[in-house]
């Protein structure tokens, strides 16, 4: 038996679009990520307390997660270069505008900075909605897991651009860097995007948001993405607990960067696997849930919660994939850049959400605990994708959107 196919990568490499859209992708989304870390020095520095910095950044993040639905619907309805182009060139503007506010005008930076994530522009809705339209067969699973191996990367990468610029520069200097980067790569990301509007009149008209959220289908995979981002959240938050319990800042660092290069092993593995057998989504979600249990007993050694971090990591990514594949299939053509709106919405929700919960249960009951929650909300995301109906790689692109229709 063949376990693993690396031709999945070769045709996409080969396939029209792909590889600008991708390239184009992550280079425009890396100095976004980049902008939290000296937008939140800035706020620092010209307040004098992390506390202000920690309302700047959470007013960015209200902005981006109000603003990402619209952008995305409104792609889908106008075509996704416009907006995607438009909302770019106005966050390198914004950028620009907070990197060169005066010190003495600290007060309205949230007010700057709830502006400035409105105007983020919905590269990854759109990103992932162009891929079902390109891209068909086993290779759409391939790709769906590079998407999510590269979106694991760009958190690592991001912000340790956006402290190396604080380091060697400021945050000044950082914040300005990412809006010129930003807007050119943003550009370069929309001129890939098909300046027509899919949409198949037979399917009937778009539906409206409470269609889409609301769906036998696609509300279960929404509630287990915001279940999987709390505990990512949670996670992340119980690596920096292990790490001052050891008192050694470094830990955290250090747990984080593993478990990134696991989901990335498991991302490139996942894409590569031959994809001949029907696949549940619940299943792999089942199986991060152990793995995760298994950190929950590690946390008192950080070689043994290393090692467990890692192999967590490497359900990560084919778990994301899963999920994009199936709210992609289960969704109309028409809606795929909204549907993706709504998962990035909900994920900003679910890690504050999940980021305050893991801090009271750590401040109650001990560092552990931060993996027995995101374990317990692993297993609710299970139990809520067991009716999603699973990947069949028989199906074609037309049976699933008949489907869908009905």
């Amino acid at each position: 038996m063949q376990l693993m196919d690396l031709s999945a990568y070769r045709d996409l490499w080969k396939t029209h679009g792909v590889v600008a859209l991708l390239a184009s992708a992550l280079v425009a989304r890396m100095p976004v990520l980049a902008t939290m870390v000296p937008l939140a020095f800035l706020a620092k520095d010209a307040s004098g307390n992390f506390g202000w910095a920690g309302v700047v950044a959470g007013a960015y993040s209200v902005g981006t997660a109000v603003a990402s639905v619209v952008w995305s619907r409104m792609a889908d309805r106008k075509g996704a270069r416009k907006v995607v182009i438009g909302t770019g060139m106005a966050w390198g503007l914004w950028m620009a505008v907070l990197a060169l506010m005066p010190y003495s005008w600290y007060r309205l930076l949230p007010i700057a900075a709830v502006l400035a994530g409105v105007f983020v522009s919905p590269v990854t809705s759109a990103l992932r909605a162009n891929w079902p339209r390109i891209v068909h067969g086993s290779r759409l699973r391939a790709v769906y897991s590079l998407d999510a191996t590269a979106q694991e990367l760009l958190f690592v990468i991001g912000p340790m651009l956006g402290a190396l610029m604080v380091s060697f520069a400021s945050p000044r200097a950082g914040l300005l860097a990412c809006a010129v980067t930003a807007a050119a790569a943003i550009w370069w990301f929309g001129m890939n995007q098909r300046t027509d509007v899919p949409h198949d009149e037979t399917a009937g008209p778009r539906p409206t948001a409470w269609q889409l959220i609301f769906h036998s289908h696609r509300t279960p995979i929404l509630i287990a993405w915001a279940c999987l981002v709390m505990g990512f959240a949670s996670m992340s938050l119980g690596m920096v607990a292990v790490a001052d319990e050891h008192g050694n800042r470094l830990i955290a660092g250090i747990l984080e960067t593993v478990a990134a290069v696991g989901s990335v092993t498991g991302g490139v593995i996942n894409g590569a696997l031959p994809g001949g057998r029907t696949s549940a989504v619940w299943r792999r979600m089942l199986v991060f849930s152990a793995l995760v249990a298994v950190c929950i007993l590690a946390t008192s050694s950080v070689l043994a919660l290393a090692v467990a971090m890692f192999a967590t990591g490497c359900m990560i990514a084919p778990t994301v994939a899963a999920l994009y594949e199936r709210v992609g299939a289960l969704t109309p053509t028409a809606a795929h850049t909204e549907i993706f709106g709504w998962t990035q919405s909900g994920g900003m929700v679910g890690s504050a959400i999940g980021s305050a919960m893991a801090g009271a249960v750590v401040e109650a009951f001990g560092v552990r605990y931060a993996w027995v929650l995101t374990a317990g909300l692993a297993v609710l995301a299970t139990l809520s994708l067991l009716r999603v109906p699973p990947h069949r790689p028989a199906e074609t692109s037309a049976v699933e959107g008949t489907a869908v229709a009905a």
